[in-house]
């Protein structure tokens, strides 16, 4: 839709030198998701991917779990007074049959919040709603070389970044180094719903074997969306919210942390990092 940016007129002062110029910069816009007709979620996102975003949302939400629970999705005319269509509310149809969560007040408060809600309860919501538990059989084990790698190719290919240095990214990749998808947005959660609203349309769910990587940090929604989404691996290349480590080591979820150059830090689940001396062992 040519939304993705936008241009606005900026005061550039330089050593002293002041001087007037256009600036490109990543565009924000509401999304209201609506499920089966009745508004459910707004989330202030970067225009596009907008159906993959909706149908990544709701498997973090226990809504949807394969291509078959979904009908359909489509931006709903009329989303303003005059009648024209904004392109910022979307409906997901579901497939009939397919069970609905019990919305109640307090579980709408933990869709739409940044931080969700606190503790045991977040802990709780997650276990009690994922259709993916974590479960790559045999293990999936990579090594610190393979992991201090992914934040060059994430940077490498982030299209938007470079023309106005204003997005989050996050990125899935195999346990073999393949690159399968990446996707921008002015929040880094909805990147991520972005990936899996997407393997989700594709059939690809549960992800169980491979590494999502995020820019940023670490937060308890991300954890969540990677262990609904089956993904065994969250590397971050900022730190992880004590919250966020709960939940990874009460799911299986290996979880890694301030991700740069050749340093990182294993909060749950290192049982998958191929360490050097264990390579040794193996060589002996």
């Amino acid at each position: 839709m040519g939304r993705v940016t936008q241009r606005r007129k900026v005061l550039r002062i330089r050593d002293g030198a002041v001087s007037t110029r256009p600036d490109t910069l990543v565009a924000e816009e509401p999304l209201e998701i609506r499920l089966n007709g009745k508004p459910l979620a707004i989330t202030m996102r970067t225009p596009g991917d907008d159906f993959a975003l909706a149908a990544g949302f709701l498997v973090s939400e226990g809504v949807l779990a394969a291509a078959s629970d979904l009908q359909n999705i489509v931006y709903c005319a009329g989303a303003i007074a005059d009648g024209s269509n904004t392109y910022n509310v979307v409906d997901v149809r579901t497939t009939p049959g397919v069970s609905l969560p019990d919305f109640t007040l307090e579980r709408n408060v933990y869709t739409s919040s940044s931080c969700g809600l606190c503790g045991k309860a977040s802990l709780d919501a997650v276990r009690t709603t994922t259709r993916w538990p974590i479960a790559d059989s045999p293990r999936l084990r990579v090594t610190p070389a393979f992991l201090a790698g992914l934040p060059e190719r994430l940077r490498e290919a982030q299209r938007v970044f470079d023309r106005t240095g204003g997005l989050h990214a996050a990125a899935l990749f195999t346990e073999d180094g393949e690159l399968l998808d990446i996707k921008e947005d002015v929040g880094r959660h909805n990147a991520v719903d972005k990936l899996v609203g997407r393997a989700l349309q594709n059939g690809e769910l549960p992800l169980s074997r491979t590494v999502l990587l995020v820019s940023g940090r670490a937060s308890f929604e991300l954890a969540q969306k990677a262990v609904m989404a089956g993904i065994p691996m969250l590397a971050a290349v900022s730190a992880p919210s004590s919250l966020a480590v709960d939940l990874a080591t009460e799911t299986g979820l290996t979880l890694v942390g301030f991700l740069r150059g050749g340093s990182m830090n294993v909060y749950a689940g290192d049982d998958r990092i191929v360490l050097a001396e264990e390579t040794e062992t193996a060589k002996g």
